[in-house]
């Protein structure tokens, strides 16, 4: 069976890596994939946004699934395409990408269906973006209505920092086309979580909850990121909260879509807060997160050919997905200057030769690339070094300990992923 996975980052290299202990041994491709993917794959220069070209290759290679990582690709309608040239594709159609695509789509979709959500208004002209923003409460969240890579949210806390989002993101355009428009949202004031789920357009199998890092600095300070670490299980998501959110968001809104015409199949991922015990969502996403999948996916027993088989074949009903009673964390290695402008090429030491399946920690790369004998980096967000163990602080120190055998020039990392719950729970 040969599969191609789409993408370059840690999350692809994750997918990859679980991919490879299958039972099946299926042949294994990446586009473009970087330097840790291609130990266990084939990696091919195509972007993970140029349709035609995946889709020829697809064709030409007779792969017969092909695996979705990032939003891009899903937003400009990979699926349909692979669809209409009978190629079999993970991942849901660009109408259903939309929960992603388009924030305030996204808000639509859940007042139909009464899913809790922060109250927000959709705003295409700056003016009355910035009318309605003088008589908004504080602290109060800009959004970019489109996709902006996990950097197109801001927190003001004053009014000046809010008029300051707005016309950045709608006159200069620092989040490109993504905010063209934006959304001016309620804050609330709780803690953040994460829970995923195979969906095949009807079935929900939800993930372990896990929690993301979003602030680049120690103790959630500093500019947001696409994520500087996480954790899974995160001990905020008990099973009656677990429950709640199967019942109360992520079915419901899978309900929602097939009765819009767009049944959504992959992965669904709910970004949301927890305010007094009561989930309320953030965001949805239209496939796994990153770094999340980094943390979930070295706790996933099933085979994951089988579920994603199972997904692409509507039959998620007809298959138990089981997990392990561990826990994973993963801390981020990022380049120096990183969510703002860093230097590229610098060469990693320390990086172990192999990753098996077995291993108490892993390297999961992200943005790296190979150049003669040596592996570089190509990115922000270098590296994910995911730490398993039988409790939180066991996996937190497998993670670190390999943390600190690995440098490049400029490295920064976060000390503290998962602090809160080892404040709190541990």
């Amino acid at each position: 069976m040969k599969i191609l996975v789409v993408g370059s980052g840690g999350r692809e290299h994750a997918m990859v890596w679980k991919l490879a202990q299958s039972p099946r041994k299926p042949a294994l491709y990446c586009t473009p994939g970087n330097a840790g993917i291609a130990s266990l794959a084939t990696c091919v220069p195509i972007m993970a946004d140029n349709m035609i070209g995946l889709k020829d290759f697809a064709l030409q290679e007779k792969i017969d699934l092909t695996v979705v990582g990032p939003e891009v690709p899903l937003a400009l309608g990979i699926v349909d395409e692979f669809r209409k040239a009978k190629l079999r594709i993970f991942g849901p159609t660009k109408n259903a990408a939309r929960l992603e695509a388009s924030k305030s789509f996204s808000k639509d979709v859940m007042a139909q269906a009464k899913i809790r959500t922060a109250q927000a208004k959709s705003f295409e002209k700056v003016a009355d973006a910035l009318a309605h923003v003088e008589r908004h409460e504080l602290p109060v969240v800009i959004k970019a209505d489109g996709l902006a890579q996990g950097k197109g949210v801001i927190i003001a806390t004053t009014r000046d920092q809010a008029r300051k989002a707005i016309v950045d993101a709608m006159e200069k355009a620092v989040f490109g086309q993504a905010g063209k428009q934006v959304l001016i949202e309620q804050f609330l004031d709780g803690e953040e979580l994460t829970i995923m789920a195979f969906t095949d357009g009807q079935t929900v199998v939800p993930m372990p909850p896990a929690q993301d890092h979003k602030r680049v600095s120690d103790g959630d300070t500093g500019l947001n990121t696409g994520g500087m670490g996480a954790y899974c299980p995160a001990p905020l998501g008990t099973p009656e909260l677990h429950a709640r959110v199967t019942r109360e968001v992520l079915q419901p809104m899978v309900d929602a879509m097939a009765r819009l015409g767009s049944p959504f199949q992959g992965v669904l991922y709910a970004g949301l807060m927890v305010v007094k015990g009561m989930p309320y969502v953030l965001e949805f996403n239209a496939r796994m997160g990153d770094p999340e999948t980094q943390v979930v996916l070295p706790l996933l027993k099933t085979d994951l050919l089988d579920v994603l088989d199972a997904v692409v074949e509507h039959r998620l009903d007809q298959l138990v997905v089981e997990w392990h009673c561990d826990t994973a964390v993963c801390v981020v290695v990022a380049s120096g200057g990183y969510p703002g402008s860093y230097r590229q090429g610098l060469t990693i030491h320390g990086l172990p030769s192999t990753i098996s399946a077995s291993a108490t920690s892993v390297v999961f790369h992200a943005g790296t690339t190979q150049r003669g004998n040596e592996i570089v980096t190509a990115g922000g967000r270098v590296l994910g070094i995911v730490g398993r163990g039988p409790t939180l602080s066991d996996a937190q120190r497998e993670a670190y300990q390999l943390v600190r055998t690995i440098s490049f020039e400029g490295c920064h990392f976060r000390t503290d992923i998962a602090h809160r719950a080892l404040k709190t729970y541990d």
